[in-house]
């Protein structure tokens, strides 16, 4: 049966999830490694999108703080940093239609999420999409 592209992303949420998880309780991990335990098939979108988000990450953090305000994408919940880190990355760095990415990482926001967090995520990826994304 083939994967959708929305479980694939809820496959690059819950690793980036728990890669953040890793990292704040020192527990040593390979990248790899934990792409595979969740991904077995080894997609490439999975690797792209989670590889591109760990490397951008202190850009794409600093991204979304612009527009988060009052709050910091380091003071969100670890389900959140994953989603809004990754759908920032989608949205800025693959050739995935915007209106895609930014859907994508509401549904997302909405399974795993409170209400305010989808509303924050929603206005902060409609900033990035029309002051970074559509300026590149």
């Amino acid at each position: 049966m083939k994967v959708t592209r929305s479980e694939l992303r809820e496959r690059i949420m819950t690793i980036l999830y728990q890669i953040n998880i890793y990292r704040k309780d020192k527990i040593d991990y390979t990248v790899e490694d934990v792409i595979l335990e969740n991904d077995k098939e080894g997609n490439d979108f999975v690797k792209t999108i989670v590889y591109g988000s760990i490397e951008k990450e202190k850009y794409l953090d600093e991204i979304i703080n612009k527009y988060l305000s009052d709050w910091t994408v380091k003071r969100l919940g670890n389900i959140d940093q994953a989603i809004f880190r990754m759908s920032a990355y989608e949205l800025m760095f693959t050739d995935t239609p915007h209106v895609v990415a930014i859907n994508e990482g509401i549904e997302l926001s909405k399974k795993f999420s409170d209400e305010k967090v989808t509303k924050m995520l929603n206005a902060v990826l409609d900033e990035i999409l029309n002051k970074e994304a559509l300026n590149e």
